[in-house]
């Protein structure tokens, strides 16, 4: 599993994950800072990246495309990388793993996550 963590997040969330066994890169590190959702998806498709985000607009772009990827996972906690945080998300990726590999997008809280698959119909 590789994730790229979106522009919306902090540089640290790609540390955190790395630093928890997960590939992990952030977007400033592989495209421009100001690049258009539409450009980040494809990068994640063509590298085999799931993308993690705050940005409610990516799950929307696959459910309109009826796209089968790249997977999805949105942050819907603090965009600051706390050890809870961290440990919810990676507990989050690797609880999802099967369905992030065949292509979903996933929720996470700090309570639970919601898995839904790809396509979105």
């Amino acid at each position: 599993m590789k994730v790229l963590v979106d522009m919306n997040l902090s540089p640290r969330w790609a540390e955190r994950i790395q630093a928890a066994g997960i590939e992990s890169v952030h977007w400033s590190s592989v495209g421009e800072r100001t690049a258009p959702d539409p450009e980040v998806m494809d990068w994640a498709r063509r590298n085999g990246y799931l993308v993690l985000t705050q940005d409610l607009d990516l799950g929307a772009i696959l459910a309109s495309s009826r796209a089968g990827g790249p997977s999805v996972v949105i942050l819907r906690m603090s965009a600051l990388p706390d050890d809870a945080a961290v440990a919810r998300i990676v507990a989050a990726l690797r609880g999802a793993a099967d369905d992030l590999e065949k292509g979903a997008v996933v929720s996470v809280d700090a309570a639970r996550s919601r898995v839904r698959i790809l396509p979105i119909s």
